[in-house]
């Protein structure tokens, strides 16, 4: 009767051959397709990273323990501690502006029909490498205002406000009635009205004398007047002109100022005409002439952007304006998802639009900004091509960070013993920030 009833039952399924993934294919199948890309992150990722740790407690000949030494150095080279200190300027900073600004160019964006032509701008940097990034930024932060856009910008607006001198190498030359004063100069002798003064200088170059200069005259004595002459008292040609008179060759100092000093207060002021020539009031009588030092003022020349006091925040505006259109592209990501219901709410609720930007609209930006900063913290403590192409050598070291600190350790100074320690101290540091965006990617997809 069993076997009966065994022999009438339908049979039972088969046993599987292999599991099955979600997707339907077998395991051993998706792990044969995944094999070379696990050989390839062993050889290029796990390896390296394995061989660091063990080479930075090995002395830098390659050879022999040498304990936690390596690790000492980190915090006793002084190289290494500016490095860490710059870092640490550039993890506050860098993400930080690079995602406010984000933040600002998303939101207004969408308030304007040429937005997405805006956004295609910001986002265009992404497109260059650091090394071309780093080329760009070298020439916009030079020193020189007729080569650095940055310096020309400044002294642009400089000398509107505050305009250069044009006789900035100007002095006395020799048989002059002038010794210096302060940064400029003085006739030895008070002055009489009615007797024409000289006062002949020399240093300015022909092509940076003031525009409206014109062949100098002796200036003619006026009663009751003190006239005089200022001029370029030189002429080209060995023996040729005569010292302490204008010469035809010779040229007038155009809008030199003059003062008229008695017992050390300015009594009259002049300025020179094209000539050379000045007239000062009969108050003049008596009084010793001055030429006062902003006569020779030296032209202003812009900021030193790549100097030790600026060049860390120069690179980072270099690395903002490469990033904040990253930053704003995820932002605007996130802002299309954002319910428009909530933000009509608030408005009709009476609120300004900046109570709608910073108690409505960021909070619900608040995971892509997370996700944001996150990434760039990541991309900053690794940051090695801008500092080494956009710093010059003379203050490469107060931009130093760790990455490049790594490199010089390692290539230019032959201690692969600390460098190794400073890799395996940069993975220390990206660990705990990848943990917590990994934690939060959990979080958000729980929800």
């Amino acid at each position: 009767m069993a076997s009966a009833a065994a022999a009438g039952a339908a049979p039972g399924p088969a046993a599987p051959r292999g599991r099955k993934s979600v997707t339907g294919t077998r395991k051993t199948v998706a792990a044969l397709f995944l094999l070379p890309a696990l050989v390839l992150l062993g050889a290029l990722v796990v390896y390296p990273i394995g061989y660091s740790v063990v080479r930075s407690f090995s002395g830098d000949s390659g050879g022999g323990f040498v304990g936690f030494d390596n690790y000492e150095t980190l915090f006793t080279d002084d190289g290494i501690r500016t490095a860490l200190k710059n870092n640490v300027i550039w993890v506050v900073f860098a993400p930080t502006v690079a995602t406010a600004l984000g933040l600002v160019f998303a939101v207004l964006t969408e308030r304007v029909r040429w937005g997405t032509a805006f956004k295609l701008v910001v986002f265009m940097p992404m497109a260059i490498s650091m090394l071309a990034a780093g080329i760009i930024f070298r020439l916009v932060y030079d020193q020189d205002p007729d080569k650095g856009v940055a310096n020309a910008v400044w002294v642009g607006v400089h000398d509107t406000f505050a305009q250069s001198s044009a006789f900035p190498k100007a002095h006395p030359g020799r048989k002059s009635p002038l010794v210096p004063d302060g940064g400029g100069f003085v006739t030895k002798e008070a002055v009489r009205a009615g007797q024409p003064v000289a006062l002949p200088l020399v240093g300015v170059a022909p092509d940076r004398l003031p525009d409206g200069v014109r062949k100098a005259v002796a200036a003619k004595p006026e009663p009751g007047k003190v006239t005089g002459t200022t001029w370029q008292d030189f002429t080209r040609g060995k023996g040729v002109g005569r010292l302490g008179a204008p010469d035809p060759s010779e040229v007038g100092y155009a809008g030199m100022r003059i003062e008229a000093v008695k017992d050390g207060k300015v009594v009259a002021t002049a300025e020179a005409s094209g000539d050379g020539t000045f007239t000062l009031p009969a108050a003049a009588d008596g009084a010793r002439l001055r030429l006062p030092a902003d006569n020779f003022r030296e032209p202003y020349n812009g900021v030193s952007w790549l100097g030790p006091a600026l060049v860390t925040p120069a690179v980072i505006g270099a690395y903002v304006w490469m990033w904040a259109g990253f930053a704003m592209v995820l932002i605007a990501a996130g802002l299309a998802g954002v319910p428009r219901e909530l933000l009509e709410a608030a408005r009709v609720d009476g609120a300004s639009e900046w109570q709608v930007f910073r108690k409505v609209t960021v909070p619900l930006l608040a995971p892509v900004l997370a996700v944001v900063v996150v990434t760039l913290m990541i991309n900053v403590l690794k940051v090695f091509d801008l500092v080494f192409i956009i710093a010059p050598g003379s203050s490469q070291d107060d931009a130093n960070v760790l990455a490049l600190e790594l490199y010089r350790k390692g290539f230019s100074e032959g201690r692969p013993g600390v460098a190794s320690a400073i890799s395996v101290f940069l993975l220390l540091l990206v660990i705990p920030v990848m943990l917590f965006n990994i934690r939060r990617l959990r979080r958000e997809v729980r929800r």
